[in-house]
């Protein structure tokens, strides 16, 4: 009887079957993966509803709240949920313990977990402020933004110049703080964060205000701005030199899209509606409006620009059709999902280790962010001066809506920090810098836009002509 062959390619080696156990040992499996991600979802949603909630009930933003949960169940107190990054490990996270408590996770396979869990999250959290900005361009009058444009661009331009200038030259010749980590400092003055501030607008009714408009308009001309500078710096740090042509594409193609979008999008809009109208199955309108959403947002990501421009955007062009109260309302829901994981790892990845005053090596560390902190909020808040031609307009009130750096500003930080051009001081005082500026902005815009309480009309003494008349009464 002849020998049965056994093609080469379906035969198993010992080596090969050496390699994949190992792989097996450690690599997560799927449900494993899932179940990380939903007990991470788990966390997060309840700290951003229990935050939330008890914000709104002593008269603050819930969005604080939502913050506030993030720091508590983040790498600075509870570490529930932590993500890689400098000396954070799978050890740190509770979460991967308690897998491995409940789940049989191995400890040669709960690093991959981690890494493949905080991807999954921060991709969410992605996608939560893609969403936020969509629903905050739908909620935005197109025609009342290009109005209030040049004031706009006016407190945008300043609110990057002044803060970027004094926080750099005050660095170079108070503290006597190197060229190029200055010059990353000033750069991470100059952020604001449209997610934090737009939220807070929404919430306290005021995103359709003047006020409002004006404030968004340069959050997002900030955005552009800021985009640009840390282009710029990061060259500067890798290079030691910085590529004019590279700043000018970035100014263009920013120009270009935004302008475009609005004006190819008006032409398009009646097909948009025209092509919603004709489909009959279910959330036509949502699945049509968040595509659209999407390809803008990828567009401006495959530029070089923010994702949220993008989604920003479209919401604009969307906001002027027909649809757009149905597209608004159908939003919402998947608003509620998404947003709160963005704003809670925003709290969740800020470390307050770098306030503690008795480390030594933080101490130069707060002497800068009290410096920064200064600059920062000082230099935003004088934005609102600029705004010309209307007295009745709140400008305490935008100065104080672009003070918050948010998820922006700890950008500019980590660029700077795996640039290596940041002392860890000065990367310690950039971090406080936007933590404080983060946590103060939504407070702080309530208070401002708090009604002023009409005094009661004080009464004034008779005239001498209505006592002569009174006496004439009493005569008569």
């Amino acid at each position: 009887m002849p020998e049965l062959i056994i093609p080469f390619f379906w035969q198993t080696p010992p080596a090969f079957l050496a390699t994949t156990a190992a792989t097996s040992e450690t690599e997560p499996e799927g449900a494993t993966i899932l179940a990380a991600v939903l007990l991470s979802l788990i966390v997060i949603y309840f700290a951003s509803k229990l935050g939330g909630e008890l914000c709104a009930r002593i008269n603050l933003p819930p969005v604080l709240g939502e913050l506030v949960g993030g720091v508590i169940i983040g790498v600075s107190a509870l570490g529930l949920l932590v993500f890689p990054g400098g000396e954070v490990t799978a050890s740190d996270s509770l979460l991967v313990q308690f897998l491995e408590t409940t789940a049989g996770l191995s400890p040669a396979a709960a690093p991959s977990l981690f890494a493949t869990t905080s991807e999954v999250i921060n991709v969410l959290s992605e996608l939560g402020v893609v969403i936020l900005l969509f629903e905050i361009g739908l909620e935005s009058d197109l025609k009342e933004l290009i109005r209030v444009g040049p004031q706009a661009a006016i407190v945008a331009v300043v609110g990057v110049v002044v803060p970027f200038a004094a926080g750099t030259a005050g660095l170079v010749f108070l503290f006597d703080v190197a060229a190029v980590p200055a010059i990353f400092a000033g750069a991470a003055l100059t952020a604001t964060s449209i997610g934090i501030t737009a939220k807070v607008l929404a919430e306290l009714g005021k995103l359709s205000s003047k006020e409002g408009q004006i404030i968004i308009g340069a959050a997002v001309l900030d955005d552009i701005l800021g985009i640009i500078i840390l282009a710029v710096v990061a060259s500067l740090a890798k290079t030691g030199t910085i590529e004019i042509a590279n700043v000018i594409y970035l100014i263009v193609s920013a120009g270009v899209f935004l302008i475009g979008v609005i004006l190819v999008g008006r032409l398009l809009s009646p097909l948009f509606v025209s092509l919603v109208n004709q489909m009959k199955t279910r959330g036509q309108v949502l699945l049509a409006g968040l595509i659209f959403a999407y390809a803008l947002a990828y567009v401006a990501a495959v530029i070089n620009l923010e994702a949220i421009l993008g989604a920003f955007a479209a919401g604009l062009v969307l906001a002027e059709t027909e649809k757009h109260k149905e597209l608004e309302e159908q939003v919402i829901p998947v608003a509620d999902i998404l947003v709160p994981i963005f704003f809670v790892c925003v709290g969740a990845k800020t470390d307050l280790s770098v306030l503690n005053p008795a480390i030594p090596s933080n101490r130069e560390g707060l002497v800068l962010a009290a410096f920064l902190i200064f600059v920062a909020i000082i230099g935003k808040t004088v934005t609102g001066l600029t705004v010309f031609g209307q007295p009745e307009i709140n400008r305490l009130a935008i100065g104080v809506g672009m003070i918050p750096r948010g998820e922006v500003g700890l950008v500019f930080a980590g660029v700077g920090s795996a640039s290596g051009a940041l002392s860890d001081a000065t990367d310690a005082a950039i971090i406080m810098m936007v933590i404080i500026t983060t946590f103060i902005a939504p407070p702080l815009l309530r208070i401002v836009f708090q009604e002023p309480q009409t005094a009661p009309p004080i009464p004034t003494a008779p005239s001498l002509d209505a006592a002569i008349a009174d006496g004439e009464t009493q005569d008569s």
